[in-house]
């Protein structure tokens, strides 16, 4: 009888329903692939979560957030899923969306007029359940309630969805499931997990700035054809068109 209770005791670690605090949640949906293994194998369901929110929280506007997302909003789009741009800071710059392999044709862009305004069309896109993916730009402060509900919206869809707020953000709670936190790090893209579900993140993902996506030849673009990994925001480009930097960056 000992013997017998001490097998089945050895087989508890290894039942599927067993999660064990040292190792990542598991998630009953596959996530979507970053398009980074490195990437991958430190996020739940290996990749982007499906049916949850994503913080992102840049450490400065056009650090590579879009290059960085770029990977999976491609394979999304040419499997025929639109991608819907909630208010986005800038007009989306179309040769770069297209050298990104991001089909032109599935990309929605909603303009609003203010923070109520993003949230609520970024619920609405969530809930038609008609996205592959839902990127939102909400502006600096976004209360726990809305983004409570932005997250409730998002579980009853099958879309990825990512929320872009600032770094200052990272010290507030948040219902979301996944944050991350965007720095530099000579040069290349470092990942700092702030949270997901399981065990918490000892260290960085750095991704080296050859594996994101080459520049494309932008001819005619007045500055910034090619800009660096590290490059600020400029004030110049404020009202304009989505730099370039913003998804090659």
């Amino acid at each position: 009888m000992h013997d017998s209770r001490t097998a089945v005791a050895s087989e508890i670690p290894q039942h599927p329903s067993i999660w064990r605090g040292k190792d990542l949640a598991r998630t009953r949906v596959p996530g979507i692939s970053t398009g980074f293994v490195s990437l991958d194998a430190e996020l739940p369901g290996g990749g982007w979560p499906v049916s949850n929110l994503t913080e992102i929280m840049p450490a400065h506007e056009g650090i590579g957030e879009l290059r960085f997302l770029s990977p999976a909003l491609a394979a999304l789009s040419q499997s025929g899923k639109y991608i819907a741009w909630i208010n986005p800071p800038y007009l989306p710059y179309a040769p770069a969306i297209a050298a990104a392999r991001i089909i032109l044709q599935t990309v929605l862009i909603v303009k609003t007029a203010g923070a109520r305004e993003t949230l609520w069309a970024a619920e609405q896109a969530l809930r038609a359940n008609a996205c592959g993916a839902v990127l939102v730009w909400t502006g600096p402060t976004v209360d726990y309630a809305a983004l409570r509900r932005l997250q409730m919206a998002a579980e009853g869809s099958h879309s990825i969805s990512f929320i872009f707020r600032p770094v200052s953000a990272g010290m507030t709670a948040s219902p979301a499931p996944l944050r991350l936190r965007l720095e530099t790090s000579c040069g290349d893209l470092a990942v700092q997990i702030l949270k997901r579900r399981g065990n918490p993140a000892s260290r960085p993902v750095v991704l080296a700035a050859r594996e994101l996506l080459p520049l494309p030849t932008e001819t005619g673009y007045a500055r910034n054809t090619v800009p660096s990994l590290d490059r600020h925001s400029s004030a110049g480009t404020a009202g304009g068109t989505l730099p370039p930097s913003s998804l090659h960056a």
